[in-house]
């Protein structure tokens, strides 16, 4: 909210909105006990896209100890057609694409997180897609007994390295910026290995799980855009540059469902 300051209409907004905040939930001891947020992300095509397996030509024997490995570039819920690994994140109806511009943060989730970790045990990135606040730290593990590496291409705001991991050993990336689209990962050793990290300055934030649901919690009560960034087909809802996501409006100890979000199909 730092930038809303610099207009006057914003800041007389601002203002009105932290009143609001403050006079909504008395009772709870923080002013405003906030809302939920939650859906479902799901495939609209009546065929199911292909997941097909990756061809593995090094560390052959270790790479599928646990069976194949799949492309995972789009993965779809074949009971329910729930598509996995959607970045979903809460964000202002204007000016959502400035990163440090940002709703209200809950009392109760002001602390940021220390660190999150990425292992690749098997030759895969688990998790696949993650996201973090601005100030967590990002550790890359290696609990394989063969050797990776970590190559990030996180553009002008950065991380940019590409940095050998022997098996048992870690890499730690400080001081990694906010950004309104996520920055990429693989591993040069294994090239179909990928993942992908959101940055943010606040905490609503989260992934889809195997049945494409998703869940914000302790969401500032008013009116909001809900963004879904996939690595395939990139944001999700988008009507223009101008206007992506979804407005929804918060309401303050209540759930706002957003049913069933369509991922249209896309070109392989």
């Amino acid at each position: 909210m730092r930038s809303m300051w610099k207009r006057p209409g914003a800041a007389c907004a601002a203002l009105a909105l932290m009143a609001a905040l403050a006079a909504a939930d008395p009772a709870s001891g923080q002013g405003w006990s906030g809302g939920t947020i939650k859906g479902q992300v799901v495939f609209e095509g009546k065929v199911l896209p292909p997941n097909p397996p990756v061809n593995v030509n090094n560390d052959v024997k270790h790479c599928l100890s646990k069976g194949k490995i799949l492309r995972n570039e789009i993965v779809v819920n074949s009971k329910n057609k729930g598509v996995r690994w959607v970045l979903v994140w809460l964000a202002p109806v204007k000016d959502f694409a400035n990163p440090n511009n940002i709703p209200p943060i809950h009392p109760s989730l002001q602390k940021v997180p220390a660190k999150l970790e990425i292992d690749q045990p098997c030759c895969v990135f688990e998790p696949r897609v993650v996201a973090i606040r601005e100030g967590t730290d990002l550790v890359f593990k290696n609990s394989a007994p063969v050797a990776h590496n970590v190559d990030a291409k996180g553009g002008a705001l950065g991380p940019n390295f590409n940095v050998l991991i022997p098996s048992g050993k870690k890499h730690e990336v400080n001081n990694v910026k906010a950004r309104l689209i996520p920055f990429s990962y693989g591993c040069s050793i294994h090239a179909w290995m990928k993942g992908w990290v959101g940055v943010f300055k606040h905490p609503y934030f989260t992934v889809t799980d195997a049945d494409g649901k998703f869940e914000i919690k302790k969401a500032p009560p008013g009116k909001w855009r809900v963004i879904l960034w996939h690595e395939k087909v990139g944001f999700v809802i988008q009507k223009s540059k101008e206007d992506r996501g979804k407005i929804v409006e918060v309401k303050n100890g209540g759930t706002t469902d957003l049913k069933k979000i369509m991922l249209s199909e896309v070109d392989d």
